[in-house]
């Protein structure tokens, strides 16, 4: 898997929405694609795409919380997020490449946005 994006707000939130209950954070395998989806969906207009890696990773779920939240791969930015493709946790984490070898954890949940 090549770098991913997931769109992030400049005071650090991330871009998530709820599905029953569960916060979802979508994914861009671009950020062409990440704007495209940007451009369509009005809550996501202060939002701007960042590349993921593990330590962003562990900013949007916190270690011991990747029960709480989801993530889903849009692989058509014109189509609505909801029909992404879920991707667990732990199969995102080990694709992510690391900026210094080692992983670090933030206490910033995604936002409910």
């Amino acid at each position: 898997m090549n770098l991913l994006y997931a769109m992030r707000r400049a005071n650090g939130d991330w871009f998530a929405f709820d599905v029953r209950g569960r916060l979802r954070v979508p994914v861009f395998q671009s950020s062409e694609a990440a704007m495209i989806s940007h451009l369509r969906t009005f809550d996501m207009l202060l939002f701007k795409p960042v590349p993921l890696d593990a330590q962003l990773l562990t900013e949007i779920v916190p270690k011991g919380e990747e029960a709480d939240v989801d993530f889903c791969l849009i692989k058509d930015p014109y189509a609505s997020l909801k029909r992404g493709k879920l991707i667990e946790h732990a199969q995102l984490a080990s694709k992510m490449p690391s900026l210094n070898g080692s992983k670090t954890v933030a206490n910033a949940p995604a936002s409910r946005s």
